[in-house]
């Protein structure tokens, strides 16, 4: 990922929601240029992905990207957590519905090979059944992104900035989880450029 892989950092970016008649995808380029300035260096971004709304009709369609970055900021994952949810709020984020609409998403999907809390607890919630996901809010971070391996949307564009980064616990590279997805979990993602 980086010269120095502790720092690293592996972010998706999404929006679903139009801020001043600017399209959710200029929205991502926008924070995206702001992310050296919180504290995001080497910036590698991938292109944008317009993505399906889940549930269908459930809203607008999606705009997704990935970025590699290395840490620089004071502090762990927890600081970079921190400086990530500081942007959303300046695009209006409001954290109101989990999986809601949004003016942008920014996840930490991974710091260098963390696990945090612990591989018991990121294990745990990487099992999590789909009908749990969406009442169980973790109270700390958990890292990896304990629903990576499930997300089109999040591994099409992963696999153009990190396809060779690996789960510490699974093992399996980004490139593996993404050619193990079923095909109806990349369905109608088209890359916007």
């Amino acid at each position: 990922m980086s010269r120095d892989p502790e720092q690293s950092c592996l972010i998706a970016l999404g929006a679903n929601l139009p801020i001043d008649d600017q399209p959710a995808e200029e929205t991502l380029r926008r924070a995206a240029a702001l992310l050296p300035a919180a504290g995001f260096a080497g910036l590698r971004l991938s292109r944008i992905w317009r993505t399906p709304c889940f549930p269908a009709g459930a809203g607008p369609d999606y705009a997704n990207a990935a970025a590699a970055a290395v840490w620089t900021g004071a502090g762990g994952p927890r600081a970079a957590l921190a400086a990530l949810h500081a942007l959303e709020a300046r695009f209006g984020r409001e954290r109101r519905q989990r999986w809601g609409m949004r003016t942008l998403d920014l996840d930490l999907i991974a710091f260098g090979w963390a696990v945090r809390p612990d591989a018991g607890t990121q294990t745990a919630w990487r099992r999590l059944p789909l009908a749990e996901q969406v009442r169980a809010v973790p109270d700390r971070p958990i890292l990896p992104h304990p629903r990576l391996q499930d997300r089109g949307f999040v591994l099409a564009p992963l696999a153009e900035v990190a396809p060779h980064w690996r789960h510490p616990l699974t093992g399996d590279s980004v490139a593996e989880m993404l050619a193990a997805l079923p095909p109806d979990a990349l369905a109608e993602m088209t890359p916007l450029g």
